[in-house]
């Protein structure tokens, strides 16, 4: 099994990760850049968006609460609040009593409820940053980040509400703004597709037609879908099908997933009982399987051709993040209360999930004194070429949140490896990756910072297919996911050893 303590030590102070080359990370201050990083350009501009700079809504949700109706209340939440209603005293003694004890049956039965699936007791905004892949979602400045499936233009949703498109071939920067834009928790961009742009809020899920030739910077609300559904709110994830054809989303607070017509505008739900709610969902790349996580302590995995699905239950907490092999065959996720990654294997049917990971806690000796890493995983992130894993790890008072980066092998053995750390400006921590589609050199990870800055990390490596230069513009030395000799003699995990 692979853990951090096969991993070389975190950096000093005062360095940042620049790129990866001839098989290790490189580091350099935060104004350095790799020599093939600017020369090929091959990574996109890196942005910066500073707290101050955006106008943040004070209006808070209870306030507007108070003076309005929410329309995507359930019938069951009208139903209790009718306890505080006062009583005329025309109304018969017998119907005042009778209607008395059987609210308090309903309450009664919604306490239970609520002991059994505590995250129902939650506000919207709460219920999001619990389930959301970025870390400290309710603080962080980028809410979500989305690569576009076939073009290096990216969609960043930031605090204020507000979504901006960037394409390194146009000077316009279309900026997206709906009064339903409320809370964003995901996004995702439409396969085959050059300009839609799915994105889970509070309320609904909203689809932009964002027409990439328009050289307007303020699109028009009614290039905007509205996809909602009565109880299935808020949206926390959204998941394309591989051809586009279909969107998935989830909701806590609803144990249906909604399967979506966007075209039609409408959806079929697909129910289970049991979880509370999907909190979380991933298609695998060839479109036959489905993740859908669960606020407890199980999770589903459908398959799609005549969408049955299959109940695998947790230790110890929910399924807190997952990822998909470039073949769907294999599955990694994570587990809430867990500082280990699993493995389902889907190749000949589904089999035991199996430890394949451990990150707990490790200390390590530096210039700078004794740094602990480790810990509880946030959200995991698989390269497309299946080569490079990303582990955003929680943070602590006594431990930093960190990037861990493992080389991975799926063929002919899955096979894990170490490869070290990725880490920003003194004083930041990491709040949400993501590895770019179709980078050409290798892979090509995203990271969205504390302090608002988003900063792109290139993984130069040579794969199967043809030889991949250096920095210096000659072959790298060494062979992809050939381990280091320092790491010759440790036990590594591949499937023949576990």
């Amino acid at each position: 099994m692979c853990s951090l303590t096969l991993f070389p030590p975190p950096l000093p102070d005062g360095q940042t990760t620049l790129c990866e080359s001839n098989n290790e990370l490189l580091s350099g201050s935060n104004t350095q850049m790799p020599p093939l990083y600017s020369v090929q350009n091959a990574s996109p501009m890196s942005l910066h968006f500073p707290r101050e700079s955006l106008k943040l809504h004070s209006r808070t949700e209870s306030s507007s609460k108070a003076a309005f109706l929410d329309h995507s209340e359930t019938l069951w939440m009208r139903i209790c609040q009718l306890g505080n209603i006062f009583v005329p005293p025309e109304v018969p003694k017998w119907l005042s009593v009778g209607s008395g004890c059987i609210l308090a049956l309903l309450r009664w039965i919604s306490s239970f409820h609520s002991s059994l699936f505590p995250h129902l007791t939650l506000s919207s905004e709460d219920m999001i940053a619990e389930f959301s892949q970025v870390l400290n979602w309710s603080d962080c400045v980028v809410r979500a980040f989305a690569w576009h499936p076939h073009t290096d233009k990216f969609a960043v949703a930031l605090l204020d509400e507000s979504i901006k498109i960037y394409n390194p071939k146009s000077t316009t920067t279309p900026t997206l703004k709906h009064r339903l834009q409320r809370n964003v928790a995901a996004m995702q961009w439409k396969p085959l597709c050059a300009s839609a742009l799915a994105v889970a809020c509070q309320n609904c899920v909203l689809v932009w037609h964002v027409d990439p030739c328009s050289l307007s910077a303020r699109p028009s609300s009614s290039c905007a879908q509205v996809l909602s559904h009565p109880g299935h709110a808020p949206v926390t994830s959204i998941a394309w099908s591989p051809s586009g054809a279909l969107l998935l989303s989830a909701s806590p607070m609803d144990t249906s997933m909604m399967v979506w017509d966007v075209a039609a505008e409408s959806c079929v739900p697909l129910q289970r009982v049991g979880g509370g709610g999907v909190t979380f969902l991933s298609w695998s790349p060839d479109g036959s399987h489905v993740l859908a996580s669960t606020p407890s302590a199980l999770f589903r995995v459908w398959e799609t051709r005549m969408w049955t699905c299959e109940r695998w239950p947790c230790l110890k907490g929910r399924c807190q993040s997952g990822c998909w092999s470039p073949d769907g065959s294999r599955l990694l996720f994570a587990v809430e209360g867990e500082t280990v990654i699993y493995a389902l294997t889907f190749a000949g049917g589904p089999q035991a999930a199996a430890v394949v990971a451990d990150l707990s806690e490790t200390t390590f000796h530096t210039e700078d004194g004794d740094l602990i890493v480790g810990g509880e995983i946030q959200s995991l992130a698989w390269d497309p070429r299946g080569e490079r894993l990303a582990v955003l790890l929680k943070g602590s008072t006594n431990r930093p949140a960190i990037i861990a980066v493992f080389k991975t092998r799926t063929s002919p053995i899955f096979e894990l490896l170490p490869c070290g750390f990725v880490q920003g400006e003194p004083g930041v921590e990491p709040r949400l990756m993501q590895f770019h589609p179709n980078f050409q050199h290798g892979a090509l990870l995203t990271v969205c910072w504390s302090s608002g800055r988003i900063t792109h990390v290139p993984f130069y490596f040579l794969t199967s297919a043809a030889p991949l230069v250096g920095l210096s513009g000659s072959p790298s030395r060494l062979h992809p996911l050939e381990r280091p000799a320092d790491f010759a003699s440790q036990s590594l995990f591949t499937e023949l050893l576990s």
